[in-house]
């Protein structure tokens, strides 16, 4: 489904103000490297300016979407527009050479060219070369945007050569309003929006398996725990260990449990903040009722250390019975 203006304008509110203020003051740039995290609406954003460069009758600078050229780019037939996006690991010199050679051509349609390469950072040195002449003599009406999640991972020289456009993360409620606009539970939303600032990633561990078996535990680790630490000590042995056994699983278990203590001082000290787990605000109550501020500042801490200590702790078994102790000692 196609965003509104307000919705673009509300996801990157200084990208937009900048691009729609360079196209009304006629103060466009002839090359752009548009950088930011994953989900932060860099493709979605592209497509509009570039929509709103090739439109024949913009409306307050905002593409009409019924002339001519709104439609043909709608159809993906827009003759004077070019993707580049990387052949297997590369963008290799050939795409550019043919990049090159249409964007010279004399055949396109009259007005604006545009040209836009995704994940530029996958240029390999010829083709970034190969990129960098063409940039350095720009042709007349001919624009280019660049689009890279890895800013560093460009040619310096290629940098200095265009204009830099940063896209912010999204922020935490609205990777969570996506989520939900999509179909995940407001709980998963709540959970995985903690997790990643991508909202592709964040769809990607919503609905894997593993994932919500992990969750599912994390949940009961921490009921379990507050109960009786020999039940937390099996529990470790049989479901936790086995389930939490890559070194990216373990970090992320433990962040989840981190995630969960603080969802308890939240609720005990009554602030109104979005919760990691809002599916357990009851359990939470209970708990909180049962523990006093020193007690979850003790448990925050020692999962903290846990935390610290696991990238150079090779023995996780021994590192989470010591947590489960010290959860308990708190």
């Amino acid at each position: 489904m196609q965003k509104t203006i307000e919705e673009f304008q509300e996801m990157q509110p200084v990208v937009m103000k900048r691009l729609q203020g360079a196209y009304k003051k006629d103060r466009l740039a002839h090359a752009y490297l548009f950088e930011g995290p994953a989900g932060s609406g860099l493709t979605e954003i592209t497509h509009f300016f570039v929509k709103l460069l090739l439109c024949e009758t913009p409306l307050e600078n905002v593409p009409c979407e019924t002339c001519r050229s709104c439609q043909l780019y709608n159809s993906g037939n827009h003759p004077n527009i070019l993707f580049i996006e990387p052949d297997g690991q590369n963008i290799k010199i050939d795409q550019i050479r043919e990049l090159i050679f249409k964007m010279n051509k004399t055949g396109f349609s009259s007005g604006r060219k545009i040209y836009v390469i995704q994940e530029a950072d996958r240029m390999n040195n010829s083709s970034a070369n190969a990129l960098l002449k063409f940039l350095e003599e720009p042709e007349f009406n001919v624009t280019a945007i660049l689009l890279t999640e890895r800013l560093n991972a460009i040619m310096t020289t290629i940098r200095s050569r265009c204009q830099l456009v940063s896209f912010q993360p999204l922020s935490r409620k609205k990777v969570m309003e996506k989520l939900v606009q999509d179909g995940m539970t407001a709980s998963m939303a709540a959970t995985v929006s903690m997790l990643t600032q991508s909202t592709e990633e964040a769809v990607q561990l919503g609905s894997d398996e593993d994932f919500i078996q992990q969750r599912k535990l994390v949940l009961k680790l921490v009921d379990v725990a507050s109960q009786n630490v020999h039940e937390a000590l099996l529990l470790l042995q049989s479901e936790w260990l086995p389930l939490f056994k890559e070194k990216e699983d373990a970090e992320r278990g433990l962040d989840m449990l981190l995630f969960a203590y603080r969802d308890i001082a939240s609720v005990k000290a009554g602030l109104e903040t979005a919760r990691t787990y809002p599916d357990m605000e009851e359990t939470w109550k209970q708990m909180a009722l049962q523990r006093s501020f020193n007690v979850l500042s003790k448990q925050l801490q020692a999962v903290l250390q846990a935390k610290q200590q696991l990238p150079r702790n090779m023995n996780r078994t021994l590192l989470m019975e010591q947590l489960m102790l010290n959860l308990q000692e708190g």
